[in-house]
C-alpha cells in the first residue's frame, strides 16, 4: 500500500498521540472516500478543490495541487470554505462520516488537506477522476 503509507506518513507524521491520529485517520478515510466519489459530497478531488476555491481558498488549494510549497489554512478558513455546522456542506458530510464534531473536522482538515491533496496530485494538477480512482483503488483506513 505505497500510496496509503505515503499519505498517512505525510499527514499523520509528527507523533500527535494515538487518539488524535485515530480521529485523523477516520477523517482521512472520509476524504479519500469522497474524492474517490464513493462518499458523495464535493464531486471528487476536482470538486473539493473547486469548493475550496469558491470558498476563498483558491490560492491555498492551488498551492497544494501545484509542485511548490503548501500554503497552510486555519480551521476557521476551512469552515468558511466548506460550509458551516447546519448547511449540509462538505464539512458537515466529512464530520459525520468521520464521527466527529464540525470543529474537530475543521481542525483536522486544516492539518491534513494540504498534504493529502499534495500527495493525490503528484504531477501538479488534479488527475482525471478515473485516474484518481485507479490511484486510490480500495484504500480505506480502519477506525
Amino acid at each position: 500500500m505505497g500510496l496509503l503509507d505515503s499519505i498517512l506518513g505525510s499527514v499523520l507524521g509528527g507523533g500527535n498521540g494515538q487518539s488524535q491520529n485515530s480521529g485523523q485517520a477516520a477523517l482521512i478515510n472520509a476524504v479519500i472516500q469522497m474524492v474517490a466519489n464513493r462518499g458523495g459530497g464535493a464531486g471528487g478531488l476536482a470538486g473539493l478543490v473547486q469548493s475550496l476555491t469558491q470558498g476563498g481558498l483558491g490560492h491555498a488549494a492551488n498551492s497544494w495541487v501545484g509542485t511548490g510549497q503548501n500554503v497552510p489554512v486555519s480551521p476557521d478558513q476551512i469552515t468558511s470554505a466548506l460550509g458551516g455546522v447546519n448547511d449540509g456542506g462538505v464539512l458537515a458530510q466529512l464530520a459525520q462520516a468521520a464521527g466527529m464534531s464540525h470543529g474537530e473536522a475543521a481542525s483536522g482538515l486544516s492539518q491534513i488537506l494540504p498534504g493529502l491533496v499534495d500527495k493525490l496530485t503528484p504531477d501538479g494538477q488534479v488527475p482525471q477522476q478515473d485516474t484518481l480512482e485507479n490511484m486510490l483503488g480500495s484504500l480505506s483506513i480502519g477506525r
